[in-house]
This record gives C-alpha cells, sequence and structure tokens, in this order.
C-alpha cells in the first residue's frame, strides 16, 4: 500500500512538472500506442525527425505512468524507495522548466499493462498519436481483443492528429473515428508499392506520401512490420511538414535496433535474423514470413514462448505453430514451455521437423551443429525464462556481435543467471 501511494504521489508531481514544461515551451509531442511495434516505430520516428530537428526520445521502452515523465527531462527511473533520488530528479526538472528547452520534438510510447490505465496519459495531450496495431496482448488482464481495443483506442480522445496503422487496426474498431492511415496497400493514406520484401539487405520500395506521387526510397527494415515501421515515420514527418526529400533522406538513417529484425552473421556465411526483443502472433508470423523469402536451401526458425498472453496462450502458440510451413523450413526448434507444448505441436501437424528445448543456450548449440553454408536463421521469443537471444550468441561468426543482442547488460545476465542459464 505504501509504495502504491508513493508511486501515485510521484506520478502526480511529476507529470504536473510536464504539463508545466509544455506550457512554457514551444515544442511538438509525438506519442506512439499499439499492441506490437512501439519501440521500433517510436526509435524510427525519433531517428528520422532527428536528422533534421533536435528530439528527445528514450532508447528503452520507458512506457508506463512512473517512466514516460521522465523523459521529458532526460531522466533515469531509480528504485521506487530511493527518495534522495527522486527527490533530486524533481529538483532538477523544476530547473529544467525555467530553462530553454532545446528540443523541437518529444517522442514517447504508451504502455498500458491492463485496462483503465490509457486514460492516465490524457494530460500529454499529444501533437500527434501512432496507433500501430490493435492485437492480443497482456491478455491475462484485458481477456479479449474487444478490450484491448478499446483500451488502446482512448487515445483518440485526447490526441490533436491520429494516424493509424491501416493493415493491423480492423476497422470495425475505427467507426466514427477521425484519422489518417499508414499500410501497404493504396487504401491508406500513406503507402508503399514495388516493395521488394525479398532482399533482405536493402528491400527497394516506392513511397507515396498521402496519396500523392511516388518516390523511390530504400528500407533498412525487414520484413511487412519493418516496412510499416518506415511508413509510419515517414507519415509522421509528412504530417508535421517535412519536405519530401528531407523524409528519403531520413528513411535511410532508420536502422534496426537491437533484437528487432536485425540482420547478423552467422557460422558458415549463415544470416541470423535476429527477433529475439519479444514476441507475439502477430509478430511472429511477420517475422516467419521474412525467412520465407529467404534465397537459401535451409532455413530454421527458433520460436521461444510467448509470454503476458493469459488463457489466450495455447491459441496463440498454436496458430504460429501453424504457420509454420515445411516446404519452407528445414527445422522448428522451440524455446519454453508453451512453445514446446503447443507451437510445436502445431508445426508438426503441419508436417514440420521439430525440436523442442527448454534452454537457450541447449538451441544455440543444437542449431549450430546443424548449419549450412548460406543457411538462414531466424530467432524470435519473449523475454523471462525464454531469453532466445542467448541460442542467437551460440551462432554468430564474430562472438564481439553478442554486444549488440538485446538484454546483455549486468542486470540481465544476472538475472538469467538465477533463471539457470550458465552465461
Amino acid at each position: 500500500m505504501i509504495k502504491k501511494l508513493g508511486k501515485d504521489l510521484l506520478c502526480r508531481l511529476l507529470e504536473r512538472q510536464v504539463r508545466a514544461l509544455r506550457a512554457r515551451h514551444d515544442f511538438k509531442l509525438i506519442a506512439v500506442a499499439g499492441s506490437v511495434g512501439k519501440t521500433s516505430t517510436k526509435l524510427a520516428i525519433a531517428e528520422l525527425l532527428g536528422t533534421q530537428a533536435a528530439v528527445r526520445f528514450q532508447d528503452g521502452n520507458y512506457n508506463d505512468r512512473l517512466t514516460v515523465p521522465l523523459i521529458f527531462f532526460g531522466q533515469p527511473e531509480p528504485s521506487i524507495f530511493n527518495i534522495p533520488a527522486w527527490l533530486k530528479i524533481l529538483w532538477s526538472n523544476q530547473r529544467a522548466i525555467k530553462q530553454s528547452y532545446p528540443y523541437q520534438f518529444v517522442v514517447v510510447e504508451l504502455g498500458p499493462d491492463g485496462p483503465g490505465q490509457m486514460h492516465a496519459f490524457a494530460y500529454l495531450q499529444p501533437d500527434l498519436t501512432v496507433l500501430t496495431a490493435v492485437a492480443p496482448e497482456h491478455m491475462a488482464f484485458f481477456k479479449t481483443l474487444d478490450a484491448v481495443a478499446a483500451e488502446e483506442t482512448k487515445v483518440f480522445d485526447y490526441s490533436q492528429v491520429m494516424l493509424v496503422n491501416h493493415d493491423d487496426v480492423a476497422a470495425e474498431y475505427l467507426t466514427d473515428k477521425t484519422y489518417h492511415s499508414y499500410g501497404l496497400d493504396r487504401q491508406a493514406d500513406y503507402y508503399l508499392s514495388d516493395w521488394q520484401p525479398h532482399d533482405l539487405k536493402n528491400p527497394q520500395a516506392t513511397l507515396h506520401l498521402d496519396n500523392g506521387k511516388g518516390v523511390p526510397v530504400t528500407l533498412q527494415t525487414l520484413g511487412q512490420q519493418g516496412a510499416k515501421i518506415n511508413l509510419a515515420a515517414a507519415a509522421v514527418a509528412h504530417e508535421l511538414g517535412f519536405a519530401e526529400a528531407d523524409i528519403v533522406k531520413g528513411l535511410a538513417a532508420i536502422k534496426p535496433a537491437p533484437g528487432r529484425m536485425q540482420i547478423l552473421a552467422g557460422q558458415h556465411d549463415s544470416m541470423i535474423i535476429d527477433d529475439t526483443y519479444n514476441s507475439s502472433p502477430l509478430a511472429a508470423k511477420a517475422a516467419l514470413d521474412v525467412l520465407y523469402t529467404a534465397q537459401t536451401k535451409q532455413r530454421i526458425a527458433i520460436l521461444g514462448s510467448m509470454n503476458e498472453l493469459g488463457e489466450y496462450s495455447q491459441t496463440a502458440h498454436r496458430e504460429v505453430g501453424a504457420y509454420c510451413d515445411p516446404k519452407k523450413l528445414e527445422l522448428v526448434v522451440t524455446i519454453g514451455r508453451e512453445a514446446g507444448e503447443y507451437l510445436a505441436a502445431a508445426a508438426e501437424e503441419q508436417g514440420c521437423q521439430v525440436q523442442r528445448f527448454d534452454d537457450a543456450l541447449l538451441a544455440g548449440d543444437y542449431v549450430a551443429g546443424l548449419l549450412k553454408t548460406d543457411a538462414v536463421v531466424l530467432a524470435k521469443g519473449s523475454q523471462n525464462d525464454v531469453f532466445a537471444e542467448e541460442a542467437v550468441k551460440k551462432l554468430l561468426a564474430n562472438s564481439q556481435d553478442a554486444q549488440r543482442l538485446v538484454r546483455q547488460s549486468s542486470t540481465w545476465l544476472a538475472q538469467k543467471r538465477r533463471s539457470g542459464l550458465s552465461v
């Protein structure tokens, strides 16, 4: 109870400071909401805008009520019980409010974990909000997709302009709402044509801004999800008045973040698609689509359990397993109990060869022993008790590339050791 009361007080004080900062200084606030892809979309927007202006954002996933205000002031998050640290932050913030603010844009992500939390961000009054998707998330709390949609779409109530992913937000959730859209077909206001998803190094496409004439672009991010992330960034920049040439130039600066469809060099001249940051049915199937386009004779999918899906978990894992195509996959390797029980069974029903592991390191060792020249391996999974990035370590051509993986801090490595991994 004391912790809850203390956190609520801190949130109220920090939110008051954000309102004061916004009232005193002239900058645009861009928010990113949605079931999946928030962090990658936020980073892409920040990178593109950052080619032309000063942008404040946070590399990680500060996206709850307590951490979002910290982004505006560039502050870390101390322990909730570290009172001296919080007093120092509040004092520093108060001084910053009265000084000049050197940023033209602030980009944040909003991540409710359960019903009723999105309303807590209403004080932000974003100039523009991106809604990336409505898909199963935190289903132990939301229970139904309709409940997820009801929560995520609350951002419409307090955002000045809405930009919605046309492909991943069902039309039924957008009835009577005003918004601009982005997506991979011509029905969206912002879309791509002549897209070449089979090119895993430099996919080419034609970008159409607000139904305008197309302009050629080279994308640095992979697959449909990567293309949509680029589209969201380009659409935001266009809505904010950026010139077309600056948007095209800015897209070239957007590179995948660690654990988010990042290409790494593997042993035996293989290619690793590192998508180990997190997983959901929508994202897992999109990642498999990328793997399926790889021009190689050996494709291997390492698929870890998907966390926080509650009663929907069995259905979700079977959905991904059923998406595994034996004609395009030599092997499916699972990590974790639910992936091993449900995803693996559904993949076998499709005709796939499957190996189950509870330990990511053992999974990596197994795949390393099977790699052929020019193989392509996808690694995808959630974090706690899965840690598929540790399987990727076993496959790297250059051990130094381990620094490019997610969750490699001393804190995370200690947590992995506590879970039983010998990292």
